[in-house]
């Protein structure tokens, strides 16, 4: 049973707390803990001092994989196969049908009306042509200092990525294991690097403003978010930090992944099941909303009619703060939290708005290879196999 959400402690002590356990494994290099995953091996985690408790796998597909043959049906699903070289294509009902190599450890992926994703992995861009599933080409990224021996979530090479809404340019968050990272333009029609613009540190998300001109790159180990004119290339800083930033790179309490509001452009920023950052990219001014999930928060999205889904991966203390869910935000702030059984990373919607698919891949407490498939109408739940380790993850559709 999940424990109630706890209202008693105050901002301050969430803050220091969360800063005492990031300070303990400082030594890891930034803020996000190294845990078990399902096999021994170490898994890059993003907050949270709890031991690994692996997570059971979803049940396997008995029949064998069929040969790609015509279009991909549309609701299919594209995920980023993080721990291997893959996506894999998923149908939302049976599992696994067919995978495409595309390049080490992929990790966000877009996906344009032409049918052709966009997959950051650690040696460059993939393009793959989701109708006839095949990998199209490879852009390599023209930032340096990737390190090649670095792995886990730390790894050089891409993390965050968005699609221009005009479909032109792609934009990838390179992460450098030694710094700040960048933010990568690239020529959907040339698939050439057109621009290298310095951001935050480790840009795990990437969105772009509704008109186009600006791109957000959120900085999780820097604790901001950096504004990226798309046709200077000026940058501005906003520090996004409600809890403070003391522990600095061993702080649990950073920023991860950001959402664009439908309504207003402005940037939608969980923290913690307990504070949503309302940021104005403009002013740089937010404002905070209360939340009610109580555990360490990662992927988001937005529906067109404004609700927002908020993946909780999982308690940073268990002794206070509760497990892994899905938040269901309404427009007007109302929520519902739909326990989840393990952990998860990321989030996309169906279609017709009915149906939420939550990867299971890349969290703190490990990971179990398969997606979360929440009816967002009643809160049922079913588990269905995806992947190696699957993290970004996008739903197919005809324009």
């Amino acid at each position: 049973m999940r424990r109630p959400t706890a209202r008693g402690r105050t901002t301050r002590g969430r803050a220091v707390r969360g800063a005492a356990l990031g300070l303990a494994s400082v030594a890891l290099v930034a803020g996000c803990t190294t845990a078990g995953t399902r096999d021994g091996t170490a898994a890059g985690a993003s907050g949270g001092a709890a031991p690994a408790s692996p997570a059971p796998e979803a049940p396997r597909p008995e029949a064998p994989r069929p040969e790609p043959s015509g279009r991909t049906p549309d609701g299919t699903l594209l995920v980023a196969d993080f721990g291997a070289d893959t996506v894999t294509f998923v149908d939302p009902d049976a599992g696994p049908v067919d995978s495409v190599e595309v390049g080490e450890a992929p990790y966000g992926l877009v996906v344009g009306e032409d049918g052709r994703a966009w997959v950051a992995t650690a040696e460059g861009v993939a393009v793959v042509d989701t109708h006839r599933r095949e990998r199209l080409d490879l852009v390599p990224y023209e930032t340096t200092g990737l390190d090649p021996g670095t792995g886990g979530e730390y790894r050089g090479g891409g993390m965050g990525i968005a699609l221009a809404p005009d479909g032109r340019h792609v934009y990838v968050g390179v992460n450098v294991p030694s710094g700040n990272g960048t933010l990568e333009t690239i020529d959907t029609g040339t698939r050439e690097v057109t621009a290298t613009t310095a951001v935050g540190r480790r840009p795990f998300d990437v969105d772009v403003s509704r008109d186009g001109r600006e791109v957000y790159a959120t900085g999780h180990d820097s604790f901001d978010v950096t504004v990226v004119d798309t046709r200077t290339q000026d940058t501005r800083r906003i520090e996004v930090a409600p809890y403070g930033t003391e522990g600095g790179l061993g702080s649990w309490l950073k920023p991860h992944y950001a959402a664009v509001r439908p309504s207003d452009g402005r940037l939608l920023l969980p923290f913690e099941g307990e504070r949503l950052v309302v940021l104005d990219p403009e002013t740089g001014r937010s404002a905070v909303e209360r939340m009610t999930a109580d555990t360490h928060q990662h992927g988001v999205t937005a529906t067109p009619d404004g609700t927002l889904l908020v993946v909780g991966t999982g308690p940073i203390d268990p002794s206070e703060d509760a497990g892994p869910s899905l938040t269901v935000r309404t427009k007007d702030g109302q929520e519902r939290v739909i326990p989840l059984d393990g952990p998860h990373e990321d989030v996309a919607v169906s279609a017709d708005g009915r149906t939420a698919y939550v990867t299971g891949g890349f969290t703190r407490d490990g990971y179990w290879n398969g997606i979360s498939v929440v009816d967002l109408a009643t809160g049922d739940t079913r588990r269905l196999p995806a992947g190696e380790r699957p993290l970004g993850v996008a739903v197919l559709r005809s324009p």
